[in-house]
């Protein structure tokens, strides 16, 4: 009976302890859960989603009426007339009021200025985003391609082991001298080698992305998952010209810079002008009595004209904002042309090694490592076939990591995510 209860509470402490290593496994992340992680806690981004919130306030700023304004006084006291002791006989209590009205839609246009000011502040919001983005692709590009290059070192490595391991058995069986047997074995240093190095890589490129995600999960614990591999680009040229002259938020800032420089210069000629102001009075007087009211009118006379300088100022911005409307969209034709010549290259590159050159150089190896292993090929023969396909892999795996880095770069250079 003791028995049974102690086999039942093992059961239970290794179901628990089976449940707690599936709990504590790391959750490798993929590309789109980076991105909202990053969205979420970088700082840089917050902190400029807060600059567009300041701007979007100013606009309630711009769009406030004048107040009016509103005078007490009392009048005609006097403390010297010929009856010294009723000094305020003659005395009346008035008020008066009086509002400036704005002309030529000065209000209107202030309100249009800074939501033009707020559709930058976004766009440049935007735009810095696009930029810590491809920071961050690049980051994780660096860890899918360390995470490859590991990959095959381990396979290389396990795959040389095997071979070892049959060339032992031949060295023991008197197949091969003991000296082609330690050249072997000196060889697996390579391979030990390109492993470790492999693996600091990995560490090293984690680190980095960690920090652009403030992920403080231990680095062994943390991992990533995605597709490591290339795929045909179905977009043309003219096509990504397209959507970048359309995506781009600096070309959509420049463009809203030159409409707000317009309603600057057109706000610059309506402060030039003079604006009224309306006033109504009401006073008292008690002997004799009267009661009286009156309206007024201020008009500024416009002998000299106050806002000749902010006039010229803001037509000369009208013409250097778009120049450099036109200079920002050359820059973004400029960087599709040259992201998408480096895809096609990293492309042209990338085709013969999948189709031609892994599979020639895995039969190779294979090949020569048969004939090695029934003293047909020279031990230079094996060794050189070995160093040939680690070559090969190492080579693709790098050319695939270009591959992502062009593409991170292209859909940098459009504004959006063209190609996933």
């Amino acid at each position: 009976m003791h028995r049974q209860h102690w086999r039942v509470y093992c059961g239970f402490l290794l179901a628990a302890e089976c449940l707690a290593q599936s709990a504590g496994s790391p959750h490798a992340i993929t590309w789109r859960e980076a991105q909202e992680r990053f969205r979420a806690n970088n700082p840089s981004l917050l902190a400029g989603q807060v600059a567009v919130d300041e701007a979007r306030a100013d606009e309630t700023t711009a769009f406030l009426r004048p107040n009016p304004n509103m005078t007490f006084g009392w009048d005609q006291l006097t403390p010297f007339h010929s009856d010294p002791y009723r000094p305020a006989a003659q005395s009346y209590l008035f008020w008066s009021i009086d509002y400036l009205h704005e002309r030529q839609h000065k209000r209107d246009l202030r309100l249009a200025s800074a939501q033009q000011a707020t559709g930058i502040a976004a766009s440049e919001q935007s735009d810095l985003t696009r930029n810590l983005l491809f920071n961050l692709r690049d980051a994780f590009v660096r860890v899918l391609l360390a995470k490859a290059v590991e990959n095959v070192a381990k396979e290389n490595l396990d795959s040389y082991d095997k071979s070892l391991t049959i060339n032992r058995d031949r060295y023991n069986a008197g197949a091969i001298a003991h000296v082609d047997l330690q050249r072997l074995e000196l060889q697996r240093v390579q391979f030990v080698s390109d492993l470790a190095t492999a693996q600091v890589n990995l560490r090293t490129a984690k680190i980095d992305l960690q920090a652009l995600l403030r992920d403080r999960t231990p680095v062994d614990a943390f991992d990533i998952a995605e597709k490591f591999d290339y795929s045909e680009p179905a977009v043309t040229l003219e096509e990504l010209h397209s959507a970048a002259l359309q995506n781009r938020p600096d070309l959509k800032g420049a463009e809203q810079s030159l409409d707000k420089a317009r309603t600057d210069h057109k706000l610059a000629v309506a402060n030039g002008t003079s604006d009224p102001s309306f006033g109504f009075d009401l006073a008292h007087q008690p002997d004799p009595l009267n009661t009286y009211i009156g309206f007024t009118v201020n008009f500024p006379l416009r002998i000299f004209d106050k806002n000749q300088g902010e006039k010229a100022r803001t037509s000369l911005d009208i013409g250097r904002t778009e120049k450099l409307r036109d200079a920002a969209e050359i820059a973004a034709l400029h960087d599709v042309d040259a992201a998408y010549a480096t895809l096609e290259n990293t492309l042209a590159l990338l085709r013969p090694y999948k189709s031609e050159y892994l599979p020639e150089a895995e039969s190779v190896r294979s090949t020569i490592s048969f004939s090695y292993e029934h003293g047909a090929a020279s031990l230079l023969d094996f060794l050189d076939a070995q160093k040939e396909y680690r070559t090969t892999q190492l080579s693709y795996a790098n050319l695939v990591g270009a591959y992502l880095s062009a593409v991170n770069q292209l859909n940098f250079a459009v504004g959006q995510e063209v190609i996933p």
